[in-house]
């Protein structure tokens, strides 16, 4: 679950930190296990004047676990801390508890390919020239197969 005004597209000096809700499902395989996935979209980088490459570092996520009245041993709703969503096509808001973990690593860090600035006018002399003859194959179809009536 993504908040209404996160835009996917919008390269990463123009994003803002955004927060996602996964809601996990129950492992078949396993009773007391919980799965989740996380769909990962690299972001548009600016090209660097040297390295071909940027790091991204993806923090450690929360977890959160909400209890209910069926779990009355637990006695977690007394400490409820974060107000989230109670399921994933719900709008009712339920208060869950932040839950520790031993993580496995620290954060994981990505390598992402970024262009390099010295390639910029080479990059937008073939755009250009790509653009110019694909507009004109585009004009000359319509004018030799086009039927037009006034």
């Amino acid at each position: 679950m993504i908040s209404e005004n996160f835009n996917i597209e919008a390269p990463n000096y123009l994003s803002k930190e955004s927060e996602i809700l996964i809601y996990a499902r129950q492992d078949a395989q396993c009773i007391d296990c919980f799965q989740a996935f996380l769909p990962v979209h690299y972001r548009y980088h600016r090209p660097h004047s040297k390295d071909e490459e940027t790091f991204i570092i993806v923090n450690n996520p929360d977890l959160l676990m909400y209890c209910d009245q069926e779990f009355p041993i637990l006695r977690c709703w007394a400490q409820s801390q974060v107000a989230a969503p109670c399921a994933l096509k719900s709008k009712d808001i339920c208060q869950w508890n932040n839950m520790k973990y031993k993580s496995i690593y620290k954060n994981v860090t990505l390598q992402v390919p970024v262009g390099l600035t010295i390639h910029t006018s080479l990059v937008c002399s073939v755009t250009l020239l790509i653009t110019i003859l694909c507009s004109t194959l585009i004009l000359v179809a319509v004018f030799k197969y086009g039927h037009f009536s006034l």
